[in-house]
């Protein structure tokens, strides 16, 4: 049934990959893209928050491109929409960034032309634009995701619920990195050594969330897939790896393909000692970064979604 009336979303940040889980694991941050849509007679956005003036711009916006271009190939009818953004996601950073701008676009899409879409196949399309499923994922369903393509526009999703506190915090450098040039330092073939170890080590990795066993995630978020040919591109990644096991951190991993890194803190450690312990570490290094303090979010995108539906 096609809707007039307006929609508005919430759709968390991502940390994708989690070291070893490689284009199949991601968590959905407190960190969020806030979209209300309300046909109007052209497209219009005001845009508030992270990179404004960017989120303002109608030319080649994510959001709308997406918007129009599954409207086009389902055959609807394209209603303008006034959009009005608020955004605390760090664009080009390895936060998703897109995931969350394309799931608000086919959303949006869905929501305005009455597509009876499945969860499944609102994050296999978004998916499909990303070339993996786990940022998507996590965006849409909140929690720890884990997730495979099914087919071309299907996605298997299981949300996992992290047992115990996970307290987090995002190093997030000056400098942006696509997607695209952080595939391209990977190699195209990989041995059975290292194959196997990031199966361990992703098993170990669901484990410890599972189990909330701490003393796992050091060793579990050992990566051979992309870490170690992404690191010079990311320079925080190896700098902030020397202070995992002390000073109130308890692992790292490199946020999707960078350049920002996930910090997992020790619940037992003030937040604000760990802050001041890793400004001082990158500042020996001569580096920098915006530290963002956060959690996992068990609310996904989807959430919203459905709660617009019940008003």
């Amino acid at each position: 049934m096609r809707h007039k009336t307006s929609l508005q979303l919430a759709l968390p940040a991502t940390s994708a990959n989690l070291g070893p889980a490689f284009d199949a694991a991601a968590l959905a941050l407190k960190l969020y893209l806030k979209v209300r849509a309300t046909p109007a007679a052209e497209f219009s956005i005001v845009a508030h928050g992270r990179d404004a003036q960017l989120c303002a711009q109608l030319e080649n916006h994510l959001i709308l491109n997406t918007y129009r271009e599954v409207l086009q190939s389902e055959c609807e009818e394209i209603t303008p929409l006034a959009l009005r953004i608020t955004n605390e996601i760090p664009i080009g950073k390895g936060c998703g960034s897109s995931a969350a701008a394309r799931l608000a676009g086919i959303a949006l899409a869905v929501h305005f032309s009455g597509l009876p879409w499945t969860d499944s196949r609102i994050v296999g399309e978004a998916s499909r634009r990303e070339h993996h499923p786990d940022n998507a994922a996590a965006c849409w369903v909140g929690g720890l995701a884990l997730a495979r393509m099914a087919c071309e526009n299907q996605a298997q999703v299981v949300r996992v619920k992290p047992k115990g506190k996970w307290p987090l915090m995002v190093a997030i450098p000056g400098e942006t990195l696509s997607t695209e040039e952080a595939r391209q330092v990977l190699p195209a073939k990989y041995s059975r050594a290292d194959a196997v170890a990031n199966v361990q080590n992703s098993m170990l990795l669901l484990a410890a969330f599972i189990e909330a066993r701490h003393d796992l995630l050091a060793a579990a978020l050992n990566d051979r897939f992309h870490q170690p040919y992404r690191a010079s591109l990311c320079p925080l990644l190896p700098a902030l790896t020397k202070l995992v096991g002390s000073r109130g951190i308890l692992g790292v991993a490199l946020s999707g393909a960078g350049p920002s890194v996930l910090i997992f803190l020790d619940p037992k450690v003030s937040p604000s000692k760990v802050r001041q312990a890793i400004r001082s570490h990158l500042r020996t290094r001569h580096l920098s970064a915006e530290l963002l303090e956060s959690a996992i979010t068990h609310q996904g995108a989807r959430d919203a979604r459905d709660w617009n539906r019940k008003r």
